[in-house]
């Protein structure tokens, strides 16, 4: 007879507990929408956005005889992620990267590109084994913004304007 009660009693226990949960989230869902809409309303009146961190390229315009670029000859040989099929697959890039000379930063670290060399290298090879070899041949811009993020960073400026690959090999 007393397994029979505290099996009923945790019976009326579990009840409750699924009944407070549900008043608890019918009262709290509707106000924290509404608080969600407030800070979105916020940002909008005072001009914020609301994706902190992202690097936005597509305003950038700066005339061609403002742009200097450092061209990284030397081929990198880099693994990438392994994708759905499992095999090893490789890309070996060159990588060319534009700054923009009337930017303050530019006479900082720009004309000095070369001597920081090997950290740039180290970010592209960090950034590039993060892709597999159906992402890469699927979206290379990504690749490149993705790149030109990496290297915004490690500066803490935003004086290197873009990242290409003059030539791309993938196995």
């Amino acid at each position: 007879m007393k397994k029979n009660l505290i099996s009923v009693v945790i019976l009326a226990l579990v009840v409750a507990n699924l009944v407070l949960s549900a008043i608890i989230m019918i009262t709290i869902l509707p106000q924290t929408k509404k608080v969600n809409e407030l800070i979105t309303e916020v940002c909008s009146a005072i001009d914020l956005e609301l994706s902190s961190g992202t690097i936005n390229t597509t305003n950038i315009s700066v005339p061609i005889d403002q742009i200097a670029t450092y061209d990284i000859t030397e081929a990198q040989t880099i693994k990438l992620k392994k994708g759905e099929d499992g095999q090893d697959h490789y890309a070996v890039i060159t990588v060319t990267i534009s700054m923009n000379t009337s930017n303050a930063d530019y006479k900082t670290y720009g004309e000095a590109m070369g001597d920081r060399e090997s950290l740039i290298k180290s970010q592209i090879t960090d950034v590039v084994s993060g892709f597999t070899y159906e992402e890469f041949t699927a979206d290379q811009k990504a690749v490149q913004d993705a790149i030109l993020s990496a290297l915004q960073t490690m500066y803490n400026s935003d004086f290197i304007i873009s990242v290409g690959f003059p030539t791309v090999t993938l196995q």
